[in-house]
């Protein structure tokens, strides 16, 4: 009698499926507790690695949460098509709501993750360093898209400045912090205020409605 033989996925390696095992593990437990109590037992356990393999691939559970977060990173650079420019017949309005509608799905996709990194950033250089790279690269780029938009009105001539503490109040309400959306707070309406407060901060109210 022979046995059923399950397909073989000519392209991975024990390893990348080690490796993608780790990174669902870590996935899965944090929607079940706080990243803080998550120890790399428990990660191989749950990904069914022993604890040397899992070194072979990360050097720490924060390695782990920044190779996740960096994956999430390039899943917007997707959505936006790379923070494509505003589009002839794109008014400032939908434009706003492209960029700050695709920021929310990656949180939402990847919520609890976004969060964990949210609070991990503050105690990880790692992370830290993963997180300020990828803002510096969207700041730059939405610098770019809005200094090429003749109708764009920015409220300040520090436009550098201004991108950073739109793209750091976005980042901080779309993870759920709880200093800007309240301790029950509705994370939808929150969004509406995000897309009106970057309406009206880089083209002076534009064409949202009310």
């Amino acid at each position: 009698m022979s046995a059923e033989l399950e397909p073989v996925d000519k392209g991975r390696t024990r390893g990348d499926r080690q490796r993608d095992a780790i990174l669902a593990a870590v996935r899965e437990l944090l929607q079940e507790r706080p990243f803080a109590d998550l120890s790399v037992s428990t990660i191989s356990a749950r990904a069914g690695v022993a604890r040397s393999g899992f070194y072979f691939y990360f050097d720490s559970k924060y390695s782990v949460l920044a190779r996740i977060v960096a994956e999430a990173m390039e899943e917007l650079d997707v959505l936006t098509h790379n923070f494509a420019p505003r589009e002839p017949d794109e008014t400032p309005a939908s434009f706003a709501e492209r960029m700050v509608g695709n920021a929310a799905a990656i949180f939402a996709i990847n919520d609890p993750i976004m969060s964990a990194c949210t609070i991990a950033q503050n105690t990880d250089a790692e992370i830290r360093d993963l997180m300020a790279d990828f803002e510096d690269g969207v700041i730059a780029k939405i610098v770019g898209l809005v200094e090429q938009d003749a109708g764009a009105r920015p409220i300040s001539d520090d436009l550098p400045a201004l991108v950073r503490t739109l793209t750091s109040t976005t980042a901080m309400t779309l993870s759920h912090d709880s200093a800007f959306i309240g301790r029950e707070g509705d994370p939808q309406r929150a969004v509406e205020i995000l897309n009106r407060l970057w309406l009206s901060a880089l083209w002076g109210g534009g064409d949202l409605p009310v």
